[in-house]
């Protein structure tokens, strides 16, 4: 009975898709006591009031003897906020409906647990599954302690995302482009490496869609990038020049924040984006390093564009590097969702098996 005012306590979460990092997305609905709409209200982006806080505000003291209906289970702790749990005891709510409890260890299911004694009536698991793939994301970084990555390319239909001189652009048309620039805006930061910033010479902006731009990341062995980069203006959106320790002398580009890492490498980079705040980042990168993250777990989900074109020639670069398999029982493998059209383009989304 409740999975409709579920849909919609979700559905107010997905609006801020993208601005809420560290924090989930999260949702929520107040019914009053006749189980009718009386107030609703979603997490906007982090430091401002959850998602319940709003609701509540708004439903008043209609609350009282009513329900609230939330993504996720309020918190119990301290932090930027007060606990929302208390705000839910305060209005006299009498029953709380969950769709996902908050494995972030200062909760893990303390508000659930201070709500009940309290005498409140909580019901959890209601769409949880949906909840789940919402803060996919979240999810996986307080779990893993490395942001969800996904990996884009764009392709000819014969697999290759460049001609054999190094041409790529463009490889797809504007509705695509388009929606790769919705996806940045989704993102917390969008990384390459030194060999894109060399051929490309990328933007990696959203284009407006987002405000702050998500953090342009490039991750270089060498450090042997060009002196001049549109990546290194950082009055458009804010860049982080991460390498290991044996590039730490060759000289580096004025503008960007420099990141010593223990290694070069994707994994110990996912770490420290994810101490950053990052939940979700893009991966826009040359075959190598795509290889590298998708041998070290660093990929959890593939979204590649197929233009109905064909490049040819041996040479020409294809998306992945060399993963290193010998059979075919060792290859990388997941599903992959239905195909969108995107414009004269496809898009295919593969989900990685963990």
């Amino acid at each position: 009975m409740w999975d409709a005012w579920m849909r919609r306590a979700l559905a107010l979460a997905g609006l801020a898709d993208g601005h809420t990092s560290p924090n989930p997305l999260v949702g929520a609905v107040v019914l009053d006591r006749h189980g009718r709409l009386v107030g609703e209200g979603f997490h906007a982006r982090a430091g401002e009031p959850h998602a319940e806080v709003g609701a509540l505000a708004q439903a008043g003291d209609r609350a009282k003897g009513g329900t609230l209906v939330v993504t996720l289970e309020p918190c119990c702790h301290h932090g930027r906020t007060p606990p929302c749990s208390e705000a839910v005891l305060r209005a006299g709510i009498a029953r709380v409906v969950i769709a996902l409890e908050d494995p972030d260890p200062r909760v893990d299911g303390g508000g659930m647990a201070q709500l009940r004694a309290a005498g409140l009536d909580v019901i959890s698991g209601v769409l949880q599954a949906e909840a789940a793939f919402q803060n996919r994301a979240f999810l996986h970084r307080v779990r893993t302690g490395r942001p969800w990555g996904t990996l884009k390319w764009a392709m000819g239909l014969d697999g290759r995302t460049a001609l054999s001189n190094g041409e790529s652009q463009w490889i797809s048309g504007p509705t695509a482009r388009r929606w790769v620039h919705q996806l940045r805006s989704k993102s917390d930061a969008v990384i390459v490496g030194g060999g894109t910033v060399r051929a490309d010479d990328p933007l990696l902006t959203s284009r407006g869609r987002r405000k702050p731009e998500p953090l342009r990341v490039v991750l270089s062995r060498s450090m042997e990038l060009p002196v001049t980069a549109q990546l290194w203006d950082t009055s458009l959106a804010s860049t982080l020049v991460a390498h290991g320790p044996e590039a730490q002398e060759q000289p580096f580009p004025h503008g960007p924040q420099r990141l010593l890492l223990s290694a070069s490498e994707p994994k110990p980079l996912m770490q420290e984006l994810a101490n950053r705040g990052c939940n979700r980042v893009l991966w826009e990168c040359g075959p190598e390093l795509a290889a590298a993250a998708i041998r070290q777990g660093c990929i959890q989900e593939v979204a590649a564009v197929v233009a109905p074109k064909l490049m040819g020639g041996v040479a020409a670069r294809t998306p992945l590097g060399e993963l290193g398999f010998t059979a075919m029982d060792q290859v990388v493998a997941g599903s992959c969702l239905s195909p969108v059209p995107l414009g004269g383009d496809w898009l295919f989304q593969l989900r990685l098996t963990p």
